[in-house]
């Protein structure tokens, strides 16, 4: 049995947490992150995960990765990480299990229509909408709206992926986290936790290695087209000459577990040397160090880079991808176009939070209602709306 190893310095302590914007009572039996866990398993936007695709749409096959299990994924990477590091397995969990409840159906091509379909109403973007489940639409609590995570969970939902003003940053921050630090400051000028860090590239391993395995499903590429792929080929090859007769399912997975072995033990390595170099002694001085504390080496920084460029080529703008992702923003397009123009068509419990239509909080509300769709939801919504024999 391996016994957890000891907190690092610099980790994040939960008797040291900035608390909720609410003030509850404590559980005598869990930790303030492991409730900020719970309530994210517990909430209706994670269970949407389940039918929110990756790349595919939901109904094209039963086994590529939907927003669920990349999520799971994901907190599985780093918590071990995590663990590995000495760090606070609970918050990297949290954040880790919350970064894409605010996706929209159809993946990246969802987002990008709604994105645009907002344009005059501030547009869309998914990390600004998972604070807004997180603090707004989620609602189960008899005191409050959304789901009161603590300020560490959300500092690092929010911040995940790095600082949102200051350095090299010039996009404007998105409404709702602009107008939530007026509330509560989550600090957006500085680095989050080193928790929240870990998730981030927790993701980065998880949807490059899967999207591998997803991609070969889907033969949009063969093992033998990943063979001038950095670390990819090597791996691949390294397989197949230990053990030649493997058939080709065992070879990917073999293969896959050994890549986000490898990109895993970097991470750690380059980490505890970034740590020990920065002397660093609390989670503040995770906070204010100025750049990244959790980062791949520079050699798997490049072959990181490499993986995402053979990807984007061959599988993100594949033919076949680019037909569902056109018909995938058609949807969302002319679902937001109808409900914005006539709200009355929404369902009633968001119909009565619109305000007219075409008006700024109508988009807003269209905007939440089709940001929380299922892909089978969207599919079905938009039959019935635009369908003369479908039931409405």
């Amino acid at each position: 049995m391996t016994v957890p190893p000891a907190l690092a310095p610099y980790a994040s302590r939960p008797e040291e947490s900035r608390g909720r914007l609410h003030r509850e009572p404590e559980s005598p039996t869990r930790s303030v992150f492991q409730r900020d866990r719970d309530r994210i398993i517990h909430s209706t936007a994670f269970r949407r995960l389940e039918y929110k695709t990756q790349v595919f749409v939901n109904h094209e096959g039963d086994h590529y990765r939907t927003r669920l299990t990349h999520s799971l994924e994901v907190a599985q990477i780093a918590r071990s990480v995590s663990r590995a590091l000495g760090l606070n397995e609970d918050l990297a969990e949290a954040v880790a299990l919350a970064h894409d409840l605010g996706h929209t159906p159809f993946g990246h091509a969802g987002e990008e229509a709604l994105d645009a379909a907002m344009a005059p109403f501030g547009g869309f973007e998914h990390n600004d909408q998972t604070l807004r489940i997180l603090t707004r639409l989620e609602r189960r609590y008899a005191e409050f709206d959304g789901l009161n995570l603590t300020w560490e969970a959300l500092e690092g939902t929010v911040k995940h992926n790095g600082p949102l003003v200051g350095g090299a940053r010039s996009k404007p921050v998105p409404a709702t986290i602009a107008a939530y630090v007026r509330t509560q400051d989550l600090e957006l000028a500085t680095w989050p936790s080193a928790e929240a860090q870990v998730a981030a590239l927790a993701d980065d391993i998880a949807y490059n290695n899967h999207d591998i395995d997803d991609g070969l499903r889907a033969e949009l590429f063969s093992v033998a087209d990943l063979d001038a792929v950095p670390l990819v080929g090597p791996v691949f090859r390294e397989v197949r000459e230990r053990y030649p007769s493997l058939d080709g399912t065992r070879l990917i997975h073999e293969s896959i577990r050994r890549l986000i072995d490898r990109m895993a033990g970097d991470l750690i390595a380059e980490t505890r040397r970034r740590a020990a170099d920065a002397k660093l002694r609390s989670a503040a001085d995770v906070r204010g160090l100025g750049s990244a504390t959790v980062a791949f080496s520079e050699t798997m920084a490049r072959h990181d880079k490499a993986l995402k460029q053979f990807l984007f080529d061959r599988m993100y703008r594949h033919y076949r991808v680019n037909r569902m992702s056109s018909k995938a923003r058609r949807i969302v397009q002319e679902l937001f176009q109808l409900l914005l123009a006539e709200p009355q068509c929404l369902p009633t419990e968001w119909r009565q939070q619109t305000e007219g239509p075409s008006a700024p909080a109508t988009a807003r509300v269209v905007a939440d209602y089709i940001a929380g769709m299922t892909d089978r939801f969207a599919l079905d919504e938009h039959a019935r709306l635009f369908d003369r024999y479908a039931k409405p």
